[in-house]
């Protein structure tokens, strides 16, 4: 993407999409050092129609958009946006990283929104790993960091317009985690290292897993030190079009997008 190389679990060959989920992209590099920020990551680029969500695993991202929005957020937080009417906005590593050089992880997952919400005024919510509540199991060997919805009676940060849970795990060798999730709701997860059993389902590095509608207890072991990110949401049950950056209901609103972006109308982002 851009000539960043990365993993993309969804799309994948046997699926386009699992409403509300649209996009999985995971970046974990080795940044070479001595770039300018402005060389590194992705540059300004704009958004319409739903949320771009990124989780930091290493390292720290500095995002900043044509809303005002400045921020870093290190590893263990997460940059949640909602693009609404549109918003330009850019990703790169901090300038520290970019120049020094070093681990650089994270996740983006693309989460759609009702029609009703698409054209609201965009809203930007940096969570850092400090803000974010987690669930600990009783032998310290599981960790859940809870972004949205409710896991084990802990309330995540953000309340997203249609109902959706947003998880991530670290777990230590032979962690143990059991839970239910909601009958009415599609859910993803993916490991992103180390080894799990998941409902008697070996699971790998890279792996993506998905339960439609199943609304079956999940039981997650792990057989080594492993991450993962849980993705879970009630179907919107709309007709999706998108194109390139933009998410909409038909092509009329693509075009409209377009057209818009290009006008400046999503707002003009000149980073520092």
């Amino acid at each position: 993407m851009g000539g960043i190389i990365l993993d993309q679990p969804l799309p994948n060959q046997f699926m386009d999409q699992l409403d509300p989920f649209l996009l999985i992209h995971h970046w974990n590099d080795r940044l070479k050092g001595n770039q300018k920020q402005n060389e590194a990551g992705v540059g300004p680029h704009p958004h319409r129609g739903f949320s771009p969500v990124t989780l930091i695993f290493k390292g720290g991202v500095h995002h900043r958009d044509s809303r005002g929005n400045n921020s870093i957020v290190m590893e263990g937080g997460t940059q949640w946006m909602f693009a609404g009417m549109g918003i330009t906005h850019s990703e790169r590593p901090y300038k520290e990283l970019a120049e020094d050089g070093g681990e650089f992880e994270l996740i983006q997952f693309w989460l759609n929104v009702p029609a009703k919400n698409k054209m609201e005024q965009p809203v930007y919510t940096a969570i850092t790993k400090e803000d974010t509540p987690v669930f600990t199991s009783k032998d310290g060997k599981v960790k859940v960091g809870i972004l949205s919805g409710n896991f084990k009676n802990l309330k995540g940060i953000v309340d997203h317009f249609s109902p959706v849970t947003v998880l991530r795990f670290d777990f230590e060798k032979e962690g143990e985690i059991e839970f239910e999730i909601p009958s009415i709701q599609n859910t993803l997860i993916y490991l992103l290292d180390g080894h799990a059993v998941i409902n008697n389902e070996d699971v790998t590095s890279k792996d993506l897993v998905w339960f439609s509608n199943d609304g079956d207890d999940i039981k997650i072991k792990s057989n080594q030190t492993s991450r993962a990110i849980l993705l879970s949401g009630e179907p919107i049950g709309e007709e999706v079009v998108s194109y390139g950056l933009f998410v909409m209901n038909n092509h009329t609103e693509i075009m409209e997008a377009m057209r818009d972006a290009q006008m400046g109308k999503m707002g003009v982002l000149i980073e520092e």
